[in-house]
């Protein structure tokens, strides 16, 4: 059997006659291997200054940070009743919190008895996860061959973020709903939006991103250019898209609605997402749309010791080069324009609402579709060497300094 030219062996030729979803499941498997043994290696030099203490457990991992307020929504539900600071300023609570995860991971716990929430919680960021790649996998094979597909799918499982998919949170759920629909977008297959949209929409913040994506896509299609390669859209798909744009939108903003009409506050929502930030800015007012980066320019200027115009230069040109990336580079440019115009609204999602700390490495995984398909067009022995391994080394990184060393403001996944 040959392939590109070059005669394979034995194990190489059987390997590739697996099926594909056999192959992502060992790449994944053997990838939740290697983060587990960094997790207990992390365990194991945990200090007492540590939110988990010296002597955590896997668990202890699984249940921490976030995923204790998923677990709260999924045994408590959401209070009618704001809670308060000393200073009458609203605390953090669970409105900020999604609820499709919290009940599938209780749904998936009841199974195994009372108080089996973590192993719901496990069950179902492992299963997102390998979802994940497997839909990442068919996404790359739209644009790519299958040794890239398949390298692809390696990044993702072993990426920097990849504990997520093993932890109690929303990301690997959320990124499942999100490669799943960009690959419905890109081979124009609109009905399946109709659900994927709202659950996306409900498991974690991120939707009204995908909103001014479906409307970036609907003007790039137009373009004269793209109109002679791919052609123009129909009428259904002029409709899908307008139809589909409204709902993402929302969906986006429905949960500011709930969460207004069940505590009476109309401003439940921001109000509570700000306590977060407030530990940073203080008490600075409302919510104001890309008003977090350059606080946090600012705010971050001061602790580095640099004066603050430095600051803001730095986030211009972390900006301008993301942007440059996203758009310009080959790499990007092989892997399609609805990847380039998703992590373009998505980026421009991160900089009108959030307000940048440790939490932003988390943030971006909505960006590894184009990251991964990116990373995996170029060949070698020696860069995937390297790639994989940068990719591991980042994976310590994050895991020994988020669960390892975190605390109760530094180090946040």
């Amino acid at each position: 059997m040959a392939h590109s030219g070059v005669t394979e062996t034995a194990p190489a030729a059987g390997w590739r006659a697996w099926p594909a979803p056999a192959r992502v499941a060992a790449v994944y498997l053997a990838a939740r291997l290697v983060t587990t043994a960094l997790m207990l290696l992390t365990a194991q030099q945990s200090p007492s200054s540590s939110r988990h203490g010296p002597d955590p457990t896997l668990v202890d991992y699984i249940l921490g940070w976030d995923a204790q307020w998923y677990w709260t929504v999924a045994v408590s539900g959401y209070p009618a009743e704001l809670p308060l600071t000393e200073t009458g300023e609203v605390a953090q609570n669970a409105w900020a919190f999604m609820p499709v995860y919290a009940h599938l991971a209780r749904l998936a716990g009841n199974v195994f008895g009372a108080g089996a929430w973590w192993v719901g919680a496990l069950l179902v960021s492992l299963a997102a996860g390998y979802g994940a790649c497997v839909a990442l996998h068919a996404l790359l094979r739209e644009r790519l061959d299958e040794d890239q597909a398949m390298w692809g799918v390696v990044l993702l499982a072993s990426g920097p973020l990849a504990a997520l998919f093993q932890v109690g949170y929303a990301e690997s759920l959320f990124l499942l709903l999100l490669i799943a629909s960009l690959l419905c977008v890109v081979r124009r297959r609109w009905r399946g939006l109709y659900l994927l949209v709202p659950l996306m929409g409900f498991t974690r913040p991120g939707v009204l991103a995908f909103a001014l994506f479906l409307g970036l896509y609907g003007l790039w299609r137009l373009a004269p250019a793209r109109r002679r390669t791919l052609g123009g859209p129909t009428r259904w798909e002029v409709v899908h898209i307008i139809a589909l744009g409204a709902i993402a939108t929302a969906v986006g903003f429905s949960w500011q609605h709930i969460a207004g009409v069940v505590t009476g506050d109309p401003g439940a929502y921001l109000a509570t997402e700000l306590a977060w930030r407030r530990s940073w800015t203080g008490d600075s007012g409302g919510f104001i749309p890309f008003e977090g980066w350059p606080q946090a320019a600012a705010v971050w200027a001061g602790i580095w010791g640099i004066p603050t115009w430095a600051g803001y230069a730095l986030l211009v040109v972390l900006v301008v080069g993301a942007v440059a990336a996203i758009l310009l580079a080959p790499q990007a440019r092989r892997a399609g324009g609805e990847l380039q115009l998703w992590a373009l609204s998505y980026l421009v999602y991160l900089l009108a609402v959030f307000f940048p700390q440790s939490s932003v490495f988390r943030l971006l995984l909505p960006l590894a579709p184009l990251a991964c398909a990116a990373l995996a067009v170029p060949r070698g022995r020696g860069y995937r060497f390297a790639s994989l391994a940068l990719c591991l080394a980042g994976q310590w990184a994050w895991i020994h300094g988020m669960y390892g060393l975190g605390n109760t403001f530094w180090l946040i996944p």
